[in-house]
């Protein structure tokens, strides 16, 4: 989950404010460092002391020869500049992918408001188009943060926890067997569907209105193609290659070349012998600390202590009831465990209130029941069950005339036509 600690700096003052940030624990370099820098340690001190010993005084010379060359030429190795830019590029690539991240606020606060009508149609169709702007976004983060895939690892848990219906994923699974590429953003295509069908239904009143949510759907579309494009193409593999190599070869050659020498021999960059090489160390956590800082924001989707909370998003995302069964899930290991947040079926029913000639009653379990079984089958006049026979390579699909009754259609006509996808 994402640490955060701004209500720590909100004032500076005295000494400053970032003292108190050193000592933290959870999201630290030093959670990060610390088994690089035992490993470092105990090289440093084993050759060290294998050197003061172990040796006799011709092996000393030799290794003082093989010291003070490591020392010469390591400092030829560019770390600074190959680390400094390739953290550069890591960190503008992580904000990027946060501000790539879908948020379905706008479309919602559009569909609240151009979507008019207070009846039972017309909050299904609300509904629906939300649930399928959900879905689309979760499809996406399943594919590209473990968390998430951990969470959600079938098709089956996105039907049983309500995202999802039992004829919609039909129709997704005969997708994903007619192609490899990734099919997240078909929901927002039903979305779109349902978007014109409710302007037939006059649910929504003007054209402008369609051009708008159409926008805000095709807007997170191209967000959630944004995030799969950055799961896609990483940072160059050679320049993480280079930076890694430049680090780790650097600190191989410091362990001999930053060897405390006998300072009887003279060695001009040798004066002193202090045992405890603390600039050495030093140098250590600055520069593995920064490419252990690369390393971690390279990927914000993954579960380090810095990367982004995509479940907490997921949750906030969703109206849950208060009441909600604990889900089960079977992973491939066959070992059985409870997912993380639990939901009702329902989660999209709320507790609304339509109007009608007594005024306004509050809707019932069984009508809730009802809207929630209640698809996109029934609000355009798709028949996604039945399947053409395959004479292409895409999937085609009949249509069929599914009359309205006077009270579900949003200004009180009846539609019959004919769709296709």
């Amino acid at each position: 989950m994402t640490i955060t600690y701004t209500d720590q700096v909100a004032t500076c003052r005295g000494l400053g404010c970032f003292w108190k940030l050193l000592f933290r624990w959870k999201g630290s370099i030093y959670k990060l460092l610390w088994p690089n820098l035992i490993l470092f340690t105990i090289c440093y001190f084993s050759l060290s002391l294998t050197y003061r010993i172990v040796l006799t005084q011709s092996q000393r010379d030799l290794f003082e020869k093989i010291s003070l060359h490591c020392q010469m030429y390591a400092n030829l190795i560019p770390v600074s500049f190959v680390l400094g830019f390739y953290v550069a590029v890591v960190v503008g690539r992580w904000w990027n992918q946060y501000l790539s991240i879908p948020w379905p606020d706008s479309l919602a606060l559009y569909v609240s408001t151009l979507i008019i009508g207070q009846n039972e149609r017309s909050r299904l169709i609300r509904r629906t188009i939300m649930r399928y702007t959900n879905l689309c976004i979760l499809m996406t983060l399943t594919m590209i943060c473990p968390a998430v895939k951990k969470r959600f690892p079938t098709m089956d848990h996105l039907v049983e926890s309500g995202f999802l219906m039992p004829d919609e994923k039909a129709l997704l699974e005969s997708m994903d067997s007619k192609t490899s590429h990734p099919n997240y953003w078909m929901p927002l295509v039903w979305a779109a569907t349902i978007v014109t069908q409710a302007k037939k239904e006059g649910c929504i009143t003007n054209e402008f209105s369609i051009k708008t949510l159409v926008d805000e759907i095709n807007k997170i579309r191209s967000n959630c193609g944004s995030l799969l494009s950055y799961d896609w193409i990483s940072v160059p593999l050679v320049y993480t290659q280079v930076t890694t190599l430049a680090v780790y070869v650097y600190f191989v050659a410091s362990l001999m070349g930053n060897q405390y020498l006998d300072p009887s021999k003279g060695y001009p960059t040798h004066p002193i012998d202090l045992v405890v090489p603390i600039f050495t160390f030093l140098q250590f956590f600055f520069y593995m600390g920064w490419l252990m800082v690369a390393e971690t924001l390279v990927n914000p989707f993954g579960e380090d202590d810095d990367d982004f909370d995509v479940n907490w998003l997921i949750d906030r995302n969703l109206q849950e009831t208060k009441d909600k069964p604990k889900i089960k899930t079977e992973f491939s290991n066959n070992v059985t465990t409870s997912l993380a947040m639990e939901y009702h079926k329902n989660v999209y029913i709320h507790d609304d209130y339509y109007s009608n000639s007594s005024g306004k009653e509050k809707i019932n379990q069984e009508q809730s029941a009802n809207y929630f079984g209640e698809s996109l089958i029934s609000l355009t006049n798709y028949s996604r069950s039945q399947l053409l026979p395959n004479t292409s390579t895409q999937a085609q699909y009949t249509s069929r005339s599914t009359p309205y009754s006077e009270a579900s259609s949003c200004s009180g006509d009846e539609s019959d036509q004919e769709h296709q996808i």
